[in-house]
Protein backbone atom coordinates (compact mmCIF):
# COMPACT_ATOMS: atom_id res chain seq x y z
CA UNK A 1 0.00 0.00 0.00
CA UNK A 2 2.70 2.66 0.61
CA UNK A 3 4.54 1.52 -2.29
CA UNK A 4 1.40 2.31 -4.03
CA UNK A 5 1.10 5.32 -2.80
CA UNK A 6 4.63 6.54 -3.34
CA UNK A 7 4.64 5.75 -6.91
CA UNK A 8 0.99 7.38 -7.22
CA UNK A 9 3.18 10.85 -5.39
CA UNK A 10 6.07 10.33 -7.97
CA UNK A 11 3.62 10.09 -11.10
CA UNK A 12 1.56 12.92 -9.84
CA UNK A 13 5.14 14.97 -9.40
CA UNK A 14 6.28 14.97 -13.08
CA UNK A 15 2.96 14.94 -14.30
CA UNK A 16 2.24 18.00 -12.74
CA UNK A 17 5.64 19.09 -14.30
CA UNK A 18 4.67 18.33 -17.79
CA UNK A 19 1.24 19.91 -17.46
CA UNK A 20 2.66 22.78 -16.55
CA UNK A 21 5.37 23.31 -19.57
CA UNK A 22 2.13 22.38 -21.55
CA UNK A 23 0.10 25.49 -20.54
CA UNK A 24 3.02 27.92 -20.68
CA UNK A 25 3.73 26.39 -24.60
CA UNK A 26 -0.56 26.68 -24.87
CA UNK A 27 -0.52 30.31 -23.53
CA UNK A 28 2.76 31.65 -25.20
CA UNK A 29 3.14 29.10 -28.21
CA UNK A 30 0.10 27.33 -29.55
CA UNK A 31 -2.58 30.56 -28.53
CA UNK A 32 -0.83 32.94 -30.68
CA UNK A 33 0.21 30.80 -33.40
CA UNK A 34 -3.44 29.39 -33.28
CA UNK A 35 -4.56 33.78 -33.20
CA UNK A 36 -2.20 34.18 -36.33
CA UNK A 37 -4.01 31.12 -38.29
CA UNK A 38 -7.22 33.27 -37.41
CA UNK A 39 -5.62 36.41 -38.06
CA UNK A 40 -4.86 35.09 -41.60
CA UNK A 41 -7.93 34.19 -42.69
CA UNK A 42 -10.60 36.49 -40.93
CA UNK A 43 -11.04 40.46 -41.66
CA UNK A 44 -13.22 42.41 -39.79
CA UNK A 45 -14.56 39.37 -37.81
CA UNK A 46 -15.55 37.56 -41.09
CA UNK A 47 -14.16 34.76 -42.93
CA UNK A 48 -11.74 36.38 -45.64
CA UNK A 49 -8.73 34.99 -47.79
CA UNK A 50 -7.61 38.44 -49.19
CA UNK A 51 -4.69 38.11 -47.47
CA UNK A 52 -3.53 35.03 -49.61
CA UNK A 53 -4.89 36.35 -52.61
CA UNK A 54 -2.97 39.48 -52.24
CA UNK A 55 0.23 37.06 -51.70
CA UNK A 56 -1.19 35.31 -54.41
CA UNK A 57 -2.68 37.31 -57.48
CA UNK A 58 -0.10 39.76 -58.30
CA UNK A 59 3.13 38.33 -59.44
CA UNK A 60 5.07 40.56 -57.77
CA UNK A 61 4.80 38.43 -54.37
CA UNK A 62 3.73 35.14 -55.68
CA UNK A 63 6.70 34.51 -57.54
CA UNK A 64 9.41 37.13 -56.50
CA UNK A 65 9.03 35.70 -52.53
CA UNK A 66 8.67 32.27 -52.65
CA UNK A 67 11.26 32.07 -55.26
CA UNK A 68 13.76 34.47 -53.92
CA UNK A 69 13.18 32.72 -50.89
CA UNK A 70 13.43 29.18 -51.83
CA UNK A 71 16.05 30.22 -54.25
CA UNK A 72 18.47 31.50 -51.46
CA UNK A 73 17.76 29.21 -48.96
CA UNK A 74 18.80 26.37 -51.35
CA UNK A 75 22.04 28.12 -52.89
CA UNK A 76 23.42 28.91 -48.94
CA UNK A 77 22.76 24.71 -48.02
CA UNK A 78 24.49 23.73 -51.27
CA UNK A 79 27.27 26.35 -50.74
CA UNK A 80 27.62 25.64 -47.11
CA UNK A 81 27.77 21.91 -47.49
CA UNK A 82 30.15 22.40 -50.94
CA UNK A 83 32.20 24.56 -48.15
CA UNK A 84 32.05 23.02 -45.08
CA UNK A 85 32.05 19.16 -46.04
CA UNK A 86 35.81 19.40 -47.23
CA UNK A 87 37.20 21.36 -44.55
CA UNK A 88 35.83 19.31 -41.67
CA UNK A 89 37.33 16.02 -43.95
CA UNK A 90 40.67 18.11 -43.99
CA UNK A 91 40.30 18.57 -40.45
CA UNK A 92 39.56 15.47 -39.29
CA UNK A 93 41.49 12.68 -41.40
CA UNK A 94 44.87 15.06 -41.93
CA UNK A 95 47.28 16.53 -39.11
CA UNK A 96 46.35 20.06 -40.39
CA UNK A 97 48.58 22.35 -37.84
CA UNK A 98 46.65 24.76 -35.90
CA UNK A 99 43.74 22.67 -35.97
CA UNK A 100 42.40 23.77 -33.07
CA UNK A 101 42.70 27.36 -33.65
CA UNK A 102 40.94 26.59 -36.74
CA UNK A 103 37.57 25.19 -34.94
CA UNK A 104 38.08 28.38 -32.66
CA UNK A 105 37.37 30.76 -35.54
CA UNK A 106 35.37 29.13 -37.11
CA UNK A 107 33.02 28.90 -34.18
CA UNK A 108 33.68 32.62 -34.12
CA UNK A 109 32.89 33.37 -37.92
CA UNK A 110 29.44 31.43 -37.24
CA UNK A 111 28.24 33.51 -33.48
CA UNK A 112 28.09 36.36 -35.02
CA UNK A 113 25.05 37.97 -35.77
CA UNK A 114 24.66 37.52 -39.60
CA UNK A 115 23.07 41.53 -41.19
CA UNK A 116 26.45 42.37 -39.26
CA UNK A 117 28.52 40.52 -41.28
CA UNK A 118 26.34 41.88 -44.47
CA UNK A 119 26.90 45.36 -43.31
CA UNK A 120 30.97 44.92 -43.37
CA UNK A 121 30.62 43.16 -46.81
CA UNK A 122 29.07 46.59 -47.50
CA UNK A 123 31.44 48.93 -46.51
CA UNK A 124 34.13 46.58 -48.23
CA UNK A 125 32.60 45.66 -51.73
CA UNK A 126 29.49 47.86 -51.86
CA UNK A 127 29.56 51.32 -53.87
CA UNK A 128 31.54 53.51 -51.91
CA UNK A 129 33.63 50.09 -50.15
CA UNK A 130 37.19 50.50 -49.54
CA UNK A 131 37.77 47.22 -51.34
CA UNK A 132 35.96 48.50 -54.18
CA UNK A 133 37.52 51.74 -54.42
CA UNK A 134 40.82 50.22 -54.25
CA UNK A 135 40.11 48.30 -57.19
CA UNK A 136 38.60 51.04 -59.08
CA UNK A 137 41.56 53.16 -59.24
CA UNK A 138 43.72 49.77 -60.91
CA UNK A 139 40.83 49.62 -63.10
CA UNK A 140 39.31 46.41 -62.42
CA UNK A 141 35.29 46.78 -62.06
CA UNK A 142 34.08 43.71 -59.33
CA UNK A 143 30.07 44.30 -60.12
CA UNK A 144 27.34 44.41 -57.29
CA UNK A 145 27.53 42.74 -54.11
CA UNK A 146 23.57 44.06 -53.61
CA UNK A 147 20.70 41.46 -53.79
CA UNK A 148 20.60 37.61 -54.69
CA UNK A 149 24.78 37.17 -55.14
CA UNK A 150 24.79 39.56 -51.70
CA UNK A 151 23.09 37.27 -49.61
CA UNK A 152 24.44 34.64 -50.88
CA UNK A 153 28.03 35.11 -50.06
CA UNK A 154 27.17 36.81 -46.68
CA UNK A 155 25.13 33.65 -45.58
CA UNK A 156 27.13 31.36 -46.61
CA UNK A 157 30.03 32.62 -44.88
CA UNK A 158 28.30 32.54 -41.90
CA UNK A 159 26.90 29.48 -41.93
CA UNK A 160 29.54 27.08 -43.65
CA UNK A 161 30.82 26.88 -39.80
CA UNK A 162 27.71 24.86 -38.75
CA UNK A 163 27.87 22.34 -41.50
CA UNK A 164 31.94 21.53 -39.86
CA UNK A 165 30.37 21.51 -36.61
CA UNK A 166 28.17 19.19 -37.39
CA UNK A 167 30.56 16.97 -39.82
CA UNK A 168 33.29 17.25 -37.48
CA UNK A 169 31.61 14.83 -35.37
CA UNK A 170 30.06 12.52 -37.48
CA UNK A 171 33.79 12.25 -39.10
CA UNK A 172 35.45 11.02 -35.93
CA UNK A 173 32.68 8.50 -35.20
CA UNK A 174 33.71 6.44 -38.21
CA UNK A 175 35.58 3.49 -37.56
CA UNK A 176 39.03 3.31 -38.99
CA UNK A 177 38.60 -0.50 -40.03
CA UNK A 178 35.75 0.57 -42.24
CA UNK A 179 38.17 2.84 -43.92
CA UNK A 180 40.76 -0.02 -44.21
CA UNK A 181 38.52 -2.69 -45.37
CA UNK A 182 37.37 -0.19 -48.42
CA UNK A 183 41.09 0.51 -49.36
CA UNK A 184 41.82 -3.13 -49.33
CA UNK A 185 39.24 -3.90 -51.66
CA UNK A 186 40.65 -0.84 -53.94
CA UNK A 187 38.12 2.09 -52.99
CA UNK A 188 40.69 4.79 -52.32
CA UNK A 189 40.95 8.88 -51.97
CA UNK A 190 38.04 10.58 -53.56
CA UNK A 191 36.07 7.26 -54.93
CA UNK A 192 36.13 6.16 -50.82
CA UNK A 193 34.85 9.62 -50.04
CA UNK A 194 31.79 9.73 -51.85
CA UNK A 195 30.85 5.72 -51.76
CA UNK A 196 31.68 5.57 -48.11
CA UNK A 197 32.60 8.39 -46.16
CA UNK A 198 29.88 10.67 -47.06
CA UNK A 199 27.70 7.55 -47.28
CA UNK A 200 28.10 6.83 -43.68
CA UNK A 201 27.62 10.22 -42.43
CA UNK A 202 24.43 10.98 -44.69
CA UNK A 203 22.28 11.29 -41.79
CA UNK A 204 24.36 14.45 -40.25
CA UNK A 205 24.65 16.07 -43.43
CA UNK A 206 20.89 15.99 -43.65
CA UNK A 207 20.71 17.33 -40.79
CA UNK A 208 23.03 19.92 -41.29
CA UNK A 209 21.73 21.22 -44.43
CA UNK A 210 18.32 21.67 -42.78
CA UNK A 211 19.69 23.67 -40.03
CA UNK A 212 21.71 25.62 -42.92
CA UNK A 213 18.18 25.89 -44.61
CA UNK A 214 16.27 26.78 -41.58
CA UNK A 215 18.58 29.94 -40.83
CA UNK A 216 18.99 31.06 -44.11
CA UNK A 217 15.23 30.76 -44.79
CA UNK A 218 14.76 32.87 -41.16
CA UNK A 219 17.39 35.83 -41.74
CA UNK A 220 15.74 39.02 -42.10
CA UNK A 221 19.04 41.59 -41.18
CA UNK A 222 21.03 40.31 -44.04
CA UNK A 223 18.38 40.44 -47.30
CA UNK A 224 17.77 43.86 -45.72
CA UNK A 225 20.59 45.28 -45.79
CA UNK A 226 21.91 43.71 -48.83
CA UNK A 227 18.87 42.38 -51.18
CA UNK A 228 17.92 46.13 -52.13
CA UNK A 229 14.45 44.67 -53.16
CA UNK A 230 15.49 40.89 -53.36
CA UNK A 231 12.38 40.40 -50.74
CA UNK A 232 12.10 36.96 -48.85
CA UNK A 233 9.70 36.01 -46.70
CA UNK A 234 11.01 37.61 -43.30
CA UNK A 235 11.52 41.23 -44.92
CA UNK A 236 8.35 41.13 -46.63
CA UNK A 237 6.31 40.19 -43.16
CA UNK A 238 8.03 42.55 -42.09
CA UNK A 239 7.45 45.36 -44.11
CA UNK A 240 3.69 44.55 -44.12
CA UNK A 241 3.11 44.30 -40.32
CA UNK A 242 5.56 47.37 -40.01
CA UNK A 243 4.68 49.76 -42.73
CA UNK A 244 5.30 53.31 -42.57
CA UNK A 245 2.18 53.85 -44.36
CA UNK A 246 -0.69 51.40 -41.96
CA UNK A 247 -0.60 47.85 -40.49
CA UNK A 248 -1.64 44.85 -42.76
CA UNK A 249 -1.86 42.52 -40.04
CA UNK A 250 -4.07 40.22 -41.92
CA UNK A 251 -1.53 40.12 -45.04
CA UNK A 252 1.44 39.80 -42.66
CA UNK A 253 -0.36 36.78 -41.30
CA UNK A 254 -1.24 35.37 -44.22
CA UNK A 255 2.49 35.45 -45.81
CA UNK A 256 3.42 33.86 -42.17
CA UNK A 257 1.04 31.14 -42.35
CA UNK A 258 2.48 30.38 -46.19
CA UNK A 259 6.23 30.68 -44.30
CA UNK A 260 5.00 27.95 -41.86
CA UNK A 261 3.94 25.66 -44.45
CA UNK A 262 7.02 25.76 -46.29
CA UNK A 263 9.30 25.25 -43.65
CA UNK A 264 7.09 22.16 -42.12
CA UNK A 265 7.08 21.16 -45.97
CA UNK A 266 10.81 21.07 -46.03
CA UNK A 267 11.47 19.87 -42.44
CA UNK A 268 9.13 16.58 -43.18
CA UNK A 269 10.92 15.95 -46.33
CA UNK A 270 14.56 16.20 -44.57
CA UNK A 271 13.18 13.58 -42.01
CA UNK A 272 12.14 11.30 -44.55
CA UNK A 273 15.27 11.28 -46.61
CA UNK A 274 17.15 11.01 -42.69
CA UNK A 275 14.54 7.62 -42.18
CA UNK A 276 16.34 6.35 -45.28
CA UNK A 277 19.54 6.18 -43.57
CA UNK A 278 18.66 3.95 -40.28
CA UNK A 279 22.27 2.88 -38.97
CA UNK A 280 23.92 3.00 -36.36
CA UNK A 281 28.17 3.40 -36.18
CA UNK A 282 30.26 2.64 -33.22
CA UNK A 283 33.86 3.87 -33.96
CA UNK A 284 36.15 1.04 -31.90
CA UNK A 285 38.98 1.75 -33.50
CA UNK A 286 39.24 6.00 -34.12
CA UNK A 287 39.90 7.52 -37.43
CA UNK A 288 44.09 7.89 -37.41
CA UNK A 289 44.86 11.18 -39.24
CA UNK A 290 47.13 11.13 -41.81
CA UNK A 291 49.98 13.77 -42.18
CA UNK A 292 49.29 15.91 -45.51
CA UNK A 293 51.95 15.76 -47.90
CA UNK A 294 53.11 17.69 -51.24
CA UNK A 295 51.40 19.78 -53.11
CA UNK A 296 48.02 18.15 -51.85
CA UNK A 297 49.26 18.95 -48.34
CA UNK A 298 49.73 22.63 -49.64
CA UNK A 299 46.46 22.75 -50.78
CA UNK A 300 44.54 21.89 -48.02
CA UNK A 301 46.19 24.43 -45.77
CA UNK A 302 45.46 27.16 -48.51
CA UNK A 303 41.71 25.69 -48.38
CA UNK A 304 41.35 25.43 -44.77
CA UNK A 305 43.09 28.93 -43.92
CA UNK A 306 41.82 31.14 -46.80
CA UNK A 307 38.60 30.09 -46.50
CA UNK A 308 38.42 30.77 -42.36
CA UNK A 309 40.67 34.42 -43.10
CA UNK A 310 37.47 35.17 -45.50
CA UNK A 311 35.50 34.23 -43.36
CA UNK A 312 36.44 36.24 -40.48
CA UNK A 313 37.30 39.44 -42.58
CA UNK A 314 33.93 41.13 -42.06
CA UNK A 315 34.12 41.25 -38.26
CA UNK A 316 38.07 42.49 -38.38
CA UNK A 317 36.82 44.90 -40.31
CA UNK A 318 33.83 46.39 -38.71
CA UNK A 319 36.28 46.22 -35.21
CA UNK A 320 38.80 48.21 -37.39
CA UNK A 321 35.77 50.47 -38.22
CA UNK A 322 34.65 51.62 -35.02
CA UNK A 323 37.93 52.98 -33.72
CA UNK A 324 38.35 55.00 -37.37
CA UNK A 325 37.24 58.77 -37.37
CA UNK A 326 33.78 59.69 -38.49
CA UNK A 327 32.40 62.98 -38.03
CA UNK A 328 28.90 63.46 -37.73
CA UNK A 329 27.70 63.65 -41.12
CA UNK A 330 28.92 60.30 -41.32
CA UNK A 331 32.30 61.70 -43.40
CA UNK A 332 35.38 59.75 -41.89
CA UNK A 333 38.41 61.65 -41.33
CA UNK A 334 41.81 60.59 -41.12
CA UNK A 335 43.37 58.84 -37.80
CA UNK A 336 41.51 57.16 -34.90
CA UNK A 337 39.61 57.81 -31.45
CA UNK A 338 37.17 55.97 -29.45
CA UNK A 339 34.13 59.30 -30.36
CA UNK A 340 32.33 56.38 -31.83
CA UNK A 341 32.00 54.71 -28.38
CA UNK A 342 31.40 58.32 -26.72
CA UNK A 343 28.46 58.71 -29.62
CA UNK A 344 27.13 55.50 -29.15
CA UNK A 345 27.04 55.59 -25.05
CA UNK A 346 24.57 58.97 -26.13
CA UNK A 347 22.41 56.34 -28.33
CA UNK A 348 20.85 54.15 -25.40
CA UNK A 349 24.46 51.90 -25.55
CA UNK A 350 24.11 51.43 -21.28
CA UNK A 351 20.62 50.55 -21.71
CA UNK A 352 21.22 48.60 -24.85
CA UNK A 353 23.68 46.27 -22.86
CA UNK A 354 21.46 46.05 -19.36
CA UNK A 355 18.62 44.88 -21.70
CA UNK A 356 20.49 42.47 -23.68
CA UNK A 357 22.02 40.86 -20.16
CA UNK A 358 18.61 41.24 -18.67
CA UNK A 359 16.85 39.44 -21.86
CA UNK A 360 19.82 36.93 -22.32
CA UNK A 361 19.73 35.97 -18.44
CA UNK A 362 16.31 35.54 -18.04
CA UNK A 363 15.22 33.95 -21.36
CA UNK A 364 18.35 30.99 -20.33
CA UNK A 365 16.95 30.67 -17.11
CA UNK A 366 13.42 29.96 -18.32
CA UNK A 367 15.21 27.39 -21.04
CA UNK A 368 17.41 25.23 -18.72
CA UNK A 369 14.96 24.61 -16.34
CA UNK A 370 12.10 23.73 -18.90
CA UNK A 371 14.92 21.61 -21.47
CA UNK A 372 16.27 19.69 -18.59
CA UNK A 373 12.57 18.80 -17.21
CA UNK A 374 11.65 18.05 -21.10
CA UNK A 375 14.69 16.00 -21.49
CA UNK A 376 14.19 13.95 -18.45
CA UNK A 377 10.22 13.46 -19.04
CA UNK A 378 10.45 12.03 -23.02
CA UNK A 379 14.01 9.59 -21.82
CA UNK A 380 12.98 8.55 -18.18
CA UNK A 381 9.40 8.86 -17.97
CA UNK A 382 8.22 7.85 -21.82
CA UNK A 383 4.73 8.51 -22.24
CA UNK A 384 3.09 9.40 -25.62
CA UNK A 385 1.91 13.30 -23.79
CA UNK A 386 5.97 13.42 -23.15
CA UNK A 387 6.72 12.61 -26.43
CA UNK A 388 3.87 15.10 -27.96
CA UNK A 389 5.29 18.31 -25.37
CA UNK A 390 8.71 17.17 -26.66
CA UNK A 391 7.75 17.73 -30.42
CA UNK A 392 5.54 20.76 -29.72
CA UNK A 393 8.90 22.61 -28.02
CA UNK A 394 10.84 21.49 -31.05
CA UNK A 395 8.27 23.69 -33.40
CA UNK A 396 9.39 27.28 -33.00
CA UNK A 397 12.81 25.67 -34.37
CA UNK A 398 11.47 25.59 -37.74
CA UNK A 399 9.71 28.98 -37.87
CA UNK A 400 11.29 32.34 -38.41
CA UNK A 401 11.69 34.95 -35.39
CA UNK A 402 9.61 37.53 -37.95
CA UNK A 403 6.90 34.66 -37.70
CA UNK A 404 7.13 34.51 -33.88
CA UNK A 405 7.19 37.80 -33.29
CA UNK A 406 4.23 38.80 -35.08
CA UNK A 407 2.29 36.27 -33.89
CA UNK A 408 3.07 37.24 -30.11
CA UNK A 409 2.09 40.97 -30.84
CA UNK A 410 -0.93 39.39 -32.30
CA UNK A 411 -2.01 37.50 -29.54
CA UNK A 412 -1.29 40.17 -26.64
CA UNK A 413 -2.06 43.15 -28.03
CA UNK A 414 -5.03 43.46 -26.05
CA UNK A 415 -5.75 46.71 -23.50
CA UNK A 416 -5.97 43.52 -20.39
CA UNK A 417 -1.72 42.43 -21.67
CA UNK A 418 -1.21 46.42 -22.50
CA UNK A 419 -2.41 48.70 -19.66
CA UNK A 420 -4.41 45.96 -17.64
CA UNK A 421 -3.42 43.48 -14.81
CA UNK A 422 -1.51 41.79 -16.70
CA UNK A 423 1.08 43.85 -18.84
CA UNK A 424 2.82 41.69 -21.51
CA UNK A 425 3.19 43.78 -25.26
CA UNK A 426 5.63 46.44 -25.30
CA UNK A 427 8.10 44.95 -22.17
CA UNK A 428 10.85 43.54 -21.93
CA UNK A 429 8.96 40.10 -20.68
CA UNK A 430 7.71 39.24 -24.48
CA UNK A 431 10.67 39.91 -25.39
CA UNK A 432 12.17 37.22 -22.96
CA UNK A 433 9.22 34.84 -23.91
CA UNK A 434 9.95 34.96 -27.47
CA UNK A 435 13.63 34.23 -26.83
CA UNK A 436 12.99 31.39 -24.70
CA UNK A 437 10.43 29.63 -27.03
CA UNK A 438 12.58 30.19 -30.04
CA UNK A 439 16.36 29.05 -28.63
CA UNK A 440 14.72 26.23 -26.72
CA UNK A 441 15.71 23.78 -28.85
CA UNK A 442 19.18 24.05 -28.47
CA UNK A 443 19.34 23.49 -24.82
CA UNK A 444 16.91 20.76 -24.54
CA UNK A 445 18.39 18.36 -27.91
CA UNK A 446 21.86 19.03 -26.10
CA UNK A 447 20.58 17.90 -22.73
CA UNK A 448 18.68 14.92 -24.04
CA UNK A 449 21.72 13.86 -25.57
CA UNK A 450 23.51 13.93 -21.98
CA UNK A 451 20.52 11.88 -19.99
CA UNK A 452 20.59 8.89 -22.81
CA UNK A 453 24.51 8.26 -21.88
CA UNK A 454 23.11 8.17 -18.49
CA UNK A 455 22.72 4.85 -16.96
CA UNK A 456 19.70 4.15 -15.47
CA UNK A 457 20.87 2.03 -13.11
CA UNK A 458 22.58 4.82 -11.38
CA UNK A 459 19.55 6.78 -10.21
CA UNK A 460 18.58 3.09 -9.41
CA UNK A 461 20.33 2.72 -6.84
CA UNK A 462 20.21 6.48 -5.43
CA UNK A 463 16.32 5.84 -4.77
CA UNK A 464 17.22 2.12 -3.68
CA UNK A 465 18.99 3.75 -0.74
CA UNK A 466 16.13 6.01 0.20
CA UNK A 467 16.34 8.91 -1.82
CA UNK A 468 13.37 10.38 -3.49
CA UNK A 469 12.50 10.67 -6.70
CA UNK A 470 12.88 14.93 -6.68
CA UNK A 471 16.18 14.10 -4.96
CA UNK A 472 17.64 12.23 -7.28
CA UNK A 473 16.79 14.01 -9.90
CA UNK A 474 18.78 17.02 -8.58
CA UNK A 475 21.64 16.17 -6.38
CA UNK A 476 22.31 12.76 -9.38
CA UNK A 477 20.58 13.48 -12.78
CA UNK A 478 21.31 16.86 -13.35
CA UNK A 479 24.81 16.91 -12.01
CA UNK A 480 25.47 14.30 -14.34
CA UNK A 481 24.00 16.26 -17.31
CA UNK A 482 25.84 19.42 -16.42
CA UNK A 483 28.46 19.39 -19.32
CA UNK A 484 25.66 18.52 -21.94
CA UNK A 485 23.26 21.56 -20.45
CA UNK A 486 25.82 23.97 -19.95
CA UNK A 487 27.15 23.78 -23.85
CA UNK A 488 23.69 23.49 -25.10
CA UNK A 489 22.43 26.46 -22.91
CA UNK A 490 25.34 28.36 -24.29
CA UNK A 491 24.46 27.97 -28.02
CA UNK A 492 21.04 29.29 -26.87
CA UNK A 493 22.95 31.89 -25.08
CA UNK A 494 24.49 33.07 -27.69
CA UNK A 495 21.65 32.77 -30.43
CA UNK A 496 19.61 34.92 -27.64
CA UNK A 497 22.22 37.70 -27.60
CA UNK A 498 22.41 37.63 -31.66
CA UNK A 499 18.23 37.17 -32.24
CA UNK A 500 17.03 40.22 -34.30
CA UNK A 501 14.04 39.58 -36.18
CA UNK A 502 11.86 38.53 -33.57
CA UNK A 503 13.23 41.83 -30.90
CA UNK A 504 13.03 44.31 -34.11
CA UNK A 505 9.18 43.66 -33.74
CA UNK A 506 8.66 43.70 -30.00
CA UNK A 507 11.07 46.17 -29.09
CA UNK A 508 10.63 49.97 -27.99
CA UNK A 509 12.84 52.37 -26.58
CA UNK A 510 12.33 50.60 -22.95
CA UNK A 511 13.37 47.92 -24.21
CA UNK A 512 15.65 48.13 -27.16
CA UNK A 513 18.96 45.87 -27.31
CA UNK A 514 22.49 45.28 -29.01
CA UNK A 515 21.43 43.75 -31.98
CA UNK A 516 18.14 46.19 -32.83
CA UNK A 517 20.10 48.90 -31.93
CA UNK A 518 22.89 48.11 -33.95
CA UNK A 519 20.40 47.52 -36.95
CA UNK A 520 18.50 50.53 -36.28
CA UNK A 521 22.02 52.37 -36.51
CA UNK A 522 22.87 51.21 -39.74
CA UNK A 523 19.73 51.76 -41.11
CA UNK A 524 20.27 55.18 -40.17
CA UNK A 525 23.65 56.03 -41.75
CA UNK A 526 25.93 56.14 -38.76
CA UNK A 527 28.38 54.21 -39.95
CA UNK A 528 30.70 54.93 -36.96
CA UNK A 529 28.51 54.57 -34.09
CA UNK A 530 27.20 51.34 -35.76
CA UNK A 531 30.44 49.98 -35.69
CA UNK A 532 30.80 50.77 -32.00
CA UNK A 533 27.63 48.99 -31.29
CA UNK A 534 28.17 45.90 -33.59
CA UNK A 535 31.74 45.76 -32.38
CA UNK A 536 30.27 45.36 -28.17
CA UNK A 537 27.68 42.90 -29.77
CA UNK A 538 30.80 40.59 -31.31
CA UNK A 539 32.67 41.22 -27.38
CA UNK A 540 29.47 39.09 -26.28
CA UNK A 541 29.51 36.57 -28.75
CA UNK A 542 33.54 36.30 -27.67
CA UNK A 543 32.90 36.11 -24.12
CA UNK A 544 30.10 33.17 -25.12
CA UNK A 545 32.67 31.38 -27.26
CA UNK A 546 34.98 31.09 -24.12
CA UNK A 547 32.45 29.90 -21.86
CA UNK A 548 31.45 27.07 -24.63
CA UNK A 549 35.03 26.12 -25.49
CA UNK A 550 35.97 25.92 -21.46
CA UNK A 551 32.61 23.39 -21.18
CA UNK A 552 33.42 21.40 -24.26
CA UNK A 553 37.52 21.39 -23.70
CA UNK A 554 37.05 17.37 -23.06
CA UNK A 555 34.57 16.50 -25.75
CA UNK A 556 35.37 16.34 -29.58
CA UNK A 557 34.65 19.25 -31.86
CA UNK A 558 31.48 18.76 -32.80
CA UNK A 559 27.82 18.90 -31.65
CA UNK A 560 25.00 17.80 -33.25
CA UNK A 561 21.19 19.02 -32.40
Amino acid sequence: MREQSLRKKRLNLWSLSGALIFVVFLLFFLYPMANLLLSAFTAEGHLSLDGFRKFFNPAYYYSSTILNSLKVSASVMLISLLLGIPFSYFYTFYQIRGKRILFILCLLCTMSAPFIGAYSWIKMLGRNGFITNFLSMLGVEIGSIYGFGGILLVQSLKLFPLVVIYMNGAFSSIDNSLMEASANLGCKGVPRLFKVVLMLTMPTILAAALLVFMRAFADFGTPALIGEGYTTFPVLIYTSFLSETATDYGFASAVSVIAILFTGLVFLIQKYATSRFKFTINAMNPIQPLKPKGLRGALMYVYCYLLIAVALLPQVYIVCMSFMNYNLAGIRKPGWSLANYERASRKLMVRSINNTLLISVAALALIIVIAVLISYLTVRRSSPFHHALDTITMLPYILPGAVIGIALLGAFNYPVFNNGPVRISGTIGIIVIAMAIRRMPFTSRSATAAIMQIPVSTEEAAISLGASDLKTFVKITIPMMSSGILSGAVLSWVSIITEMSASLMLYNNRSITLTVNTYTQIVGGNDGVAAAFATVTTAFTVVCLILYLIITRNQKDGIGL
